[in-house]
């Protein structure tokens, strides 16, 4: 009798140590797909971020623009967080928007 009693104790310890080995499975494998996702999807948006940032800080006055609507532009005077750029031949179409409307910079000196 007492070896069956120890036979169901060790059965039920190797089971209590199943469960525990398929929850910490479980929380590993959470573990990979949120650090997968940071990888794909979160890590190089701040790299395009910190891209856009540094092209953005650079900006100079005589700067060759893209906007983000598809014009192009030369800047002419930047404000803070504000840009005018001047559209075309035209020396009176002078436009005044912000500088993340600024999807592409040009220096003056490169071609």
């Amino acid at each position: 009798m007492s070896i069956l009693l120890s036979a169901d104790a060790a059965a039920g310890a190797a089971g209590t140590a199943g469960g525990t080995t398929g929850t910490i499975f479980i929380i590993l494998v959470y573990v990979a797909i949120f650090g997968g996702m940071w990888f794909l999807l979160m890590r190089p948006q701040k790299k395009e971020q910190k891209r856009v940032a540094a092209m953005l800080s650079t900006l100079a006055t005589g700067d060759c623009v893209l906007t983000t609507s598809g014009f192009y532009g030369i800047v002419i005077d930047i404000n803070d967080d504000m840009v005018i750029v001047e559209f075309g031949n035209n020396k009176n179409c002078r436009i005044p928007m912000e500088k993340t409307a600024i999807s592409r910079v040009e220096k003056a000196g490169e071609a």
